[in-house]
């Protein structure tokens, strides 16, 4: 099963390219021994490891690391569908259902949860966020201009609707269901509102567990000691695909020779990355470069932790 990030401004898949060669800096499985000589970041990637220690909610509740909202199959996106997707502009649809349901079930790899859930006017402001789209009345036949008068030189008016254009997005179907997410506990099959969107030909899921039951994800642990020389923190996951693993790290607009780096170990997987910094003047923008590693095994339940700050990553963004 691959997982990526569909929400929070990223494409639904991002082409990695000019990545470092997969598996830069992997180490053996397991802790690293005094012989093989670890080097600054090995050294880091061990102590964050070793000061990770979640509660009990991490390996026995419902921990999500993933957007509640989450596209569920390929969508027809044309660029004003996509921006009212990333946005949560959607027209709340009259005979939306606001009875909540009976308790529903969470299957993860490791046995199942039964929890409360919402109804699915309360799972529709997990859509929209809280927003209403904007006002943005749209024709619906592509304006035609009028022909040019004789001797114009023609121009470069563009037939059609206007650059930019914004639209909302119609639900036509809601269902309960179920939706593939990462949580702390590897991918669960969640119930879910399905809501079937016309203008794009797919199902948005929005997670329909009750709030309360939604465990907290554990504050970060960063190891004492100064961060290495020209070390980049992961931001968050990209892509999930069997033993590849795809993230975001966070660099400098002058930065160069960025290269991802990884230790897998038996029980979670490090990753950060290191840069040469500019010594010319350079803004302080961050930029978000995508990368990609392989790991030994497929990464299964185990938590991506940041090399930097001891986070552990969620799937398009925290």
């Amino acid at each position: 099963m691959r997982l990526f990030a569909a929400r929070l401004g990223l494409p639904l898949m991002i082409v990695v390219a000019g990545c470092a060669p997969a598996g830069t800096g992997t180490a053996p499985t397991g802790p690293i021994s005094s012989a093989d000589e670890p080097g600054p970041f090995d050294r880091r990637a061990t102590a964050v490891a070793e000061a990770w220690q979640p509660g009990p909610g991490w390996r026995e509740g419902y921990v999500p690391l993933q957007d509640p909202a989450v596209l569920i199959g390929e969508a027809n996106f044309t660029p004003a569908t996509q921006t009212a997707f990333q946005a949560g502009w959607y027209r709340k649809p009259a005979d939306l259902p606001v009875r909540q349901p009976d308790d529903g079930t969470i299957r993860f790899p490791d046995g199942q949860l039964r929890v409360p859930l919402v109804s699915a006017t309360d799972a529709f402001l997990t859509l929209t966020r809280g927003s209403d789209p904007p006002s943005c009345p749209q024709p619906k036949e592509p304006a035609i201009p009028p022909p040019p008068a004789p001797g114009d030189e023609p121009d470069d008016t563009v037939v059609g609707r206007p650059q930019g254009e914004c639209v909302a997005l119609t639900i036509s179907k809601v269902e309960l269901g179920t939706a593939p997410l990462r949580t702390s506990r590897g991918e669960a099959q969640v119930p879910a509102w399905l809501f079937t969107v016309e203008e794009i030909g797919a199902v948005v899921a929005a997670a329909a567990v009750a709030p309360h039951a939604v465990d907290a994800v554990p504050a970060p642990v960063a190891p004492s000691d100064t961060a290495p020389e020209g070390l980049v923190a992961a931001q968050d996951i990209v892509e999930i695909d069997g033993t590849r693993l795809a993230f975001r790290l966070g660099v400098g607009s002058c930065d160069t020779d960025i290269t991802p780096l990884v230790q897998e170990r038996d029980d979670v997987v490090v990753v950060g990355g290191t840069v040469v910094r500019s010594t010319d003047v350079c803004d302080a923008m961050l930029r978000m470069e995508p990368v990609e590693v392989t790991l030994k095994e497929p990464l299964g339940a185990r938590p991506v932790l940041d090399a930097l700050t001891g986070a552990p990553l969620r799937i398009g963004g925290n």
